[in-house]
Formats: structure tokens, C-alpha cells, sequence
């Protein structure tokens, strides 16, 4: 049979078998009641014309939108342009004035570390004048003790030798002192007689 119509393919009546279920299917529909309309969907009908107007409408906004979003991207390039070249700009100077202060602190460490060997020189001969003269200090407080603890018997035996002097002036001078003379000084002869 023909698929999907329910008509049978027979020799010689095929033709008069569908014009007969065609006819019984038009009395059908003469019977039936009008259908319902259709739900709106999507609006009022519109010509051709008019729905081609819309779609040219449609692009033309589509243009000018892209139109306006390009000169928006133009306006931030240039901006972002402008930012990335005053940035580059400052830190050119930054850098700059970072360089400035690096060579002067270079500057000023290598006067301190020079001033630091002078000090540490200068500290090595005053320590060697320091040794010396703790050295020295040391050796007159060590004759200085010496003294010290032998003034009292230098005292006596000077006071002993001025007196031994004095007498001795004194007999030359010719005094005559009663001394306990012995046989050898009896011998003796006075220089001063």
C-alpha cells in the first residue's frame, strides 16, 4: 500500500478506491464544527516588508552598539596608554632618584668605614702609648715601693753617716775628742796638728 495512508494498491480499482476515501473524507469534514483559533504566540502578523525594515533596524542597532563599545575600548587604550606612559615616566624617576641616593649612601659608608680605620689605627697607638705608660707607671711603683719600704732604715743610716761626717769634720778641724783609741790609731799622725 501507499505508506501513512491507509490506501491499498490494487490493480485497476487503486484509482476509484482513492477518490472514494476521498470523497468519505470530505463529507466528514463538512460535518465537523470550526476549530478553535490558534493561541497567539508571538504578535500580530506582520508584512514582509515590515519584518525586513525590523532586521535592517535590528543590524543598524547592532552596528551602532559596536560602533559605540569600539570608541569606548579607543577611550580606555588611550587612558590605559596614558597611565602606562606616566607610569614609565615615574618610575624612570624613582629609579633615578633611587641611583642618587644609592651612589650618596656609597658615598657616606665609604667615609664612615675609611673614618672607622683611622679610629681603629689611631685606637692601636694609643693603646701601644696606653701599655707604655702603664709599663712605665708600673716601674716606678715598683722602685717607688722599693723606697717606701726601705725609708725608715736609709733615714737612720744617712742620719748615722751625717753624724759619722760631722765628727770626722770635727777631728780634722782639731777637736779633740776623747775617744778609746787603740795601738794602732796612737800611731797615727793628725793631718792638722
Amino acid at each position: 500500500g501507499i505508506a501513512g495512508t491507509g490506501v491499498e494498491y490494487l490493480q485497476g480499482s487503486a484509482v476509484f478506491a482513492q477518490v472514494a476515501a476521498h470523497s468519505a473524507a470530505a463529507a466528514v469534514r463538512s460535518q465537523r464544527v470550526a476549530p478553535e483559533a490558534p493561541p497567539e504566540t508571538w504578535g500580530a502578523y506582520q508584512k514582509k516588508g515590515e519584518e525586513h525594515t525590523g532586521v535592517v533596524e535590528l543590524l543598524k542597532m547592532l552596528a551602532a552598539d559596536l560602533d559605540k563599545e569600539i570608541q569606548e575600548m579607543t577611550v580606555d587604550e588611550k587612558d590605559s596608554q596614558a597611565e602606562y606612559e606616566a607610569f614609565t615616566a615615574d618610575s624612570a624617576t624613582k629609579r633615578a632618584s633611587d641611583a642618587k641616593s644609592i651612589a650618596e649612601k656609597e658615598g657616606v659608608k665609604a667615609d664612615l668605614e675609611a673614618a672607622v680605620q683611622k679610629m681603629g689605627a689611631e685606637k692601636k697607638a694609643t693603646s701601644a702609648e696606653a701599655m707604655a705608660a702603664a709599663e712605665y707607671i708600673h716601674s716606678l711603683h715598683s722602685d717607688c715601693d722599693w723606697l717606701l719600704a726601705n725609708f725608715e732604715a736609709r733615714k737612720a743610716a744617712r742620719a748615722g753617716e751625717v753624724d759619722s761626717l760631722k765628727n770626722a769634720k770635727a777631728v780634722l778641724s782639731g777637736a779633740d775628742y776623747s775617744l778609746v783609741q787603740t795601738g794602732e790609731s796612737a800611731g797615727r799622725v793628725h793631718l792638722r796638728g
